[in-house]
């Protein structure tokens, strides 16, 4: 177990360059902690001439090898490791955030290099190569998609140089200001700072660079050419001996001499696919059947928005999906195939949305998003989230598009009213919003400045029920639940909502993975030793589309402090669910006397706790635990149910 974090981490201070290289020890922490943020700088500041595969692999690695030379330090400067099963103690300073601006700066020199041409007159420098480190061989890797702004910008970044996307980047990512811009620049060697932090341009889209369309270590694959390697293939065997021409057949779409038993025709040939792909095939639902239907999830959707019936429209977006081609960017959700439809799919809304125009589509087991520009049809996004199994209650809203940190919703046809909620003031009157064709106008998502100041969730009424969705990053919102496993019910009172307001800041770690539903649950009361109050355990299980990756942490809430701070996690596991109804977790607490305790609690099903190690022995009846202990201790805490099963702490 980790120690609960009692605040939010701020980003890393900006401290004066050391006068020699930090030590090796050090670098490598700041590298390891801070990798995702300097890969994503790296990729930011590289030529997109470069193409996108290419800038991934370069930036993974530019950053491994800002590891400055030289001897790792002895023994005694070895860092507390991670706790094996250990409860967590409460989070210091950041002692291991100098070195963050040693590495940062070779990095963002290293990335400049890269970017400078090749010429005959000088030998290449190493950066200036393709990495031989990470390689990825038969695979094209590229982060994932964005909207059209992300897109814009995109294209923006690329008519910049070197020093100008350096110092967009150093004001957008690293929120640094002017002066602290032209002094890092002027370190990594730019001949002219104040010219590049001029092309720099307007910050207002500086949270753009936040988005998963430039983060170079959540990727998409794709594979390489295909026709090429094939060529190569077969020109080499046709020199091989027999066996080797024999083999050139067997590996001929079609599986060569063979017989391809009851297999159908090539795809092409194939008449449910030919079906798929024709925009008069397409299934058009009447607005009135989900009052009817015996399913009440996106079959039941009509045909929406002014784009319905634009054949030429709907002809590109299924073709895109059954072929998507280089130009196309591709996202889909954890356990979302993203293969070309089995039939004719259902239409469910064609329209202009914001800057693009969006098609989105249903095929029984996913809902297809594709979006193209409003003018020109050169690129387009394509987006899969799965849906199988959805109900009255996953089946509220779908995304239909994200700009400037606002997010659009298209709702249920048996959605009635609509609201705004911030998840963080419970006491706060919602803001009712208007449908217009089930759309509703932009609002802000969650936590739009990147801080968690604010989390905006949507109330939606219909079908005799208000359930709570928010948007985690995908096109289907997650619902928000609260109570007991098994006994989960919608949020609408105020101790609810309550709950909500202090664990809301913890939902970021499982956005993006194909959340459906999220459920909070106030599982044990405590009394804090000296009189300071009464603490609050809660858990929280994220459960997915595909059902093999639900996400269960366990929080602890110290009296005054908000949100709560995680104390134990778990992915995969059935704890705090129907399946498994109970939880354990444990954490380091520190009394406003300064004295350290062992703080656990268990759900009902516990009967007694006990704790050893680290200098720390206690035991006790029941399912709260609170024992002295030194600042550190590395613990083992377990539990007896009341059926006298033995049963440990959430892992």
């Amino acid at each position: 177990m980790t120690a609960p974090d009692t605040a939010t981490r701020p980003l890393p201070a900006e401290p004066s360059e050391p006068s020699g290289a930090p030590d090796v020890e050090q670098a490598e922490a700041a590298i390891v902690e801070h990798y995702p943020r300097l890969v994503r700088l790296a990729y930011l500041v590289l030529p997109p001439t470069l193409g996108r595969n290419r800038r991934v692999l370069t930036a993974h690695s530019l950053t491994q090898r800002a590891l400055p030379r030289g001897r790792r330090a002895g023994a005694g400067a070895q860092a507390a490791a991670g706790q094996q099963g250990g409860v967590p103690g409460q989070r210091g300073g950041a002692s291991g955030e100098s070195g963050y601006a040693y590495v940062r700066l070779r990095v963002l020199r290293a990335a400049l290099e890269a970017g400078i041409p090749l010429t005959f007159r000088a030998l290449p420098r190493r950066t200036q190569l393709p990495p031989l480190l990470p390689q990825v061989w038969g695979l094209r890797l590229f982060p994932r998609s964005g909207g059209a702004e992300e897109l814009a910008l995109d294209q923006w970044l690329a008519t910049l140089d070197g020093p100008g996307r350096a110092a967009c980047v150093l004001r957008a990512l690293e929120r640094l200001p002017e002066a602290e811009v032209l002094r890092v620049l002027t370190e990594v060697g730019v001949v002219n700072p104040a010219a590049a932090v001029a092309e720099s341009g307007d910050p207002a889209n500086d949270a753009l660079f936040a988005s998963p369309e430039f983060d170079p270590c959540v990727l998409q694959a794709r594979p390489t050419d295909l026709l090429r390697r094939r060529r190569l293939v077969r020109a080499a065997l046709a020199a091989g001996a027999a066996l080797a021409v024999c083999g050139a057949l067997l590996a001929l779409p079609g599986g060569g001499w063979g017989a391809d038993g009851a297999a159908a025709p090539l795809y092409a040939r194939n008449a449910a696919a030919e079906q798929a792909l024709d925009p008069g095939q397409l299934v058009r639902v009447a607005p009135t059947v989900w009052r009817t239907s015996s399913r009440t999830d996106y079959s039941g959707w009509p045909a929406r928005g002014d784009r319905a019936d634009d054949a030429e429209l709907l002809r590109r977006a299924l073709a895109v999906w059954a072929r998507p081609g280089s130009s196309v960017v591709v996202s889909a959700t954890p356990g979302t195939p993203s293969g070309p439809p089995m039939g004719p799919p259902q239409l469910l809304f064609a329209g202009a949305v914001d800057q693009a125009v969006v098609v989105l589509l249903y095929d029984g087991l996913r809902v297809v998003r594709y979006a193209e520009p409003r003018s020109g049809t050169d690129i387009a996004a394509l987006d899969f989230a799965r849906t199988d199994g959805a109900s009255a209650d996953t089946a509220t809203a779908l995304v239909l598009s994200r700009v400037d940190g606002n997010v659009r919703y298209l709702a249920a046809p048996w959605v009635t009213g609509a609201v705004l909620r911030d998840l963080l003031k419970p006491g706060e009157a919602p803001a009712a919003l208007k449908l217009t064709d089930g759309i509703t106008p932009p609002v802000a998502g969650p936590a739009p400045d990147g801080s968690c100041t604010s989390w905006n969730a949507l109330a939606l009424t219909g079908d005799g029920a208000t359930r709570l969705v928010t948007d985690l990053g995908e096109l289907t919102p997650a619902r928000l639940t609260s109570g007991a496993p098994g006994a989960e019910r919608n949020v609408t009172e105020g101790a609810e909502l309550g709950e909500w307001s202090r664990t809301a800041c913890l939902l970021p770690s499982v956005r993006s993975h194909g959340v459906r539903t999220v459920n909070a649950w106030t599982y044990a009361k405590q009394p804090l030793p000296e009189g300071d109050g009464t603490a609050t355990w809660l858990c929280t299980r994220a459960e997915t589309w595909q059902g093999t990756a639900d996400r269960v942490q366990a929080q602890f809430l110290a009296p005054g402090t908000a949100p709560a701070a995680q104390a134990a996690k778990a992915e995969g596991s059935p704890a705090c669910g129907p399946r498994e109804p109970r939880v354990l977790a444990g954490v380091l607490w520190k009394s406003r006397a300064g004295q350290w305790y062992v703080l656990a609690a268990g759900s009902a099903q516990f009967a007694s706790l006990s704790v050893s190690g680290g200098g720390v022995n206690g035991a006790t009846a029941g399912n709260r635990l609170a024992v002295k202990a030194p600042a550190g201790a590395q613990v083992d805490l377990s539990g007896k149910l009341t059926d006298g099963t033995k049963a440990g702490v959430l892992r």
